[in-house]
């Protein structure tokens, strides 16, 4: 049984590389704007669906880029058919990962308590 998992996560690992060199140099979307990275991809175990987690910064709108990336779905699933070599190609399902603009949320709430708190001593 570990065999099917290392090769679940080689398969999402290879879509995760794929999928973003696609987004990055294939995609000529004009409403999918900002810096969009696949942060991870979960592939089903029989193959038929693939969920991909984006984080989007410096967008004008992060839900019009999202629904753009959706509605280029069948583009990127085409073209990660032509790439990548397996019998099925998942149908893409897009999804927002906010953990990096989260994080930085957080890093400026800490900058801004560091000086109050040195200020103090």
């Amino acid at each position: 049984m570990p065999e099917s998992k290392s090769r679940l996560e080689r398969i999402n690992e290879e879509y995760k590389k794929e999928i973003s060199n696609i987004i990055n140099y294939e995609l000529k979307n004009p409403n999918a704007t900002g810096l969009i990275s696949v942060t991870r991809v979960k592939v089903t175990n029989d193959l038929k669906f693939a969920k991909v987690a984006v984080s989007i910064l410096n967008s004008k709108n992060v839900k019009e880029t999202l629904a753009a990336l959706k509605k280029s779905s069948g583009f990127i699933r085409s073209e990660l058919a032509r790439r990548v070599n397996l019998r099925n190609t998942p149908e893409i399902i897009f999804e927002l990962d906010d953990s990096m603009e989260y994080g930085a949320r957080i890093d400026n709430i800490l900058k801004e308590i560091m000086p109050k708190k040195e200020e103090e001593n």
